[in-house]
């Protein structure tokens, strides 16, 4: 099986993914096409230029990788994918073969988060409208809603939605999904040394903690934006 988490940035996408990593039949990648995503849009991302080395940027080819053999004999690839790094002119007939879910946070917490990296972020690079699109195509698809997570309510209630989340996946729950061993991970991007501080002092998914500081009011219709599609997705969450 393989597994396509999608997320915005600042959503815990990565806690999650040390989770499915704490799993003895899951191998995990951190954010595929976060190398195209950059060398095409020439975005100042803190080390972008080393990312852009490091990493594959042809689209085609991280396709080629992610639809192979899974690693290491594992039977579940875990795949952590940022909306926002799908750009106009991908083919996504790939995702076909994939079980996707979705991660989502309140806007307020991510843009507070955001801002810490990129000063004046747009819509587009919260990641919102790209989710609700992936999963308006995911539906048509299947003729069923994918698993979407509210990282407040995974916070919350971690083995209530992680088990929840198994279950819609088709996998069993494993209690190894909620701890992880602190620090930077091998699996983890060369972008990790930039954004991962916070996570790297983690060993499990800690109670959440509300980032609501005042927001320049140049961000004030970009948050309403993602409010009003955040709103629509939350309804449709898995709950504990």
């Amino acid at each position: 099986m393989r597994i396509a988490m999608w997320s915005g940035p600042r959503n815990l996408s990565t806690a999650m993914m040390r989770s499915f990593s704490s799993r003895h039949d899951s191998f995990v990648t951190d954010e595929p096409f976060y190398s195209h995503y950059l060398k095409t849009s020439q975005l100042p991302h803190p080390g972008a230029s080393e990312v852009i080395q490091t990493h594959e940027s042809d689209w085609h080819k991280v396709v080629e990788g992610l639809t192979g053999p899974i690693p290491e004999g594992k039977t579940i690839w875990y795949q952590k994918h940022m909306a926002h790094h799908l750009l106009p002119g991908m083919n996504c007939d790939w995702m076909a073969g994939l079980t996707h879910a979705f991660l989502i946070r309140d806007p307020y917490d991510v843009v507070a988060s955001l801002t810490e990296f990129i000063a004046y972020p747009t819509l587009r690079d919260t990641g919102f409208p790209q989710q609700e699109a992936l999963i308006e195509s995911v539906k048509r698809s299947t003729g069923k809603i994918p698993a979407i997570i509210d990282s407040k309510d995974l916070q919350s209630n971690p083995k209530a939605i992680l088990t929840k989340l198994c279950d819609m996946l088709g996998i069993p729950f494993q209690e190894a999904m909620l701890a992880w061993k602190s620090g930077i991970h091998p699996t983890d991007g060369c972008w990790a040394k930039h954004w991962y501080a916070k996570v790297a002092l983690t060993t499990g998914f800690n109670a959440p903690k509300e980032k609501r500081n005042v927001q320049p009011m140049e961000l004030e219709p970009i948050l309403v934006g993602c409010k009003e599609i955040y709103q629509r997705l939350y309804e449709l969450r898995i709950t504990a």
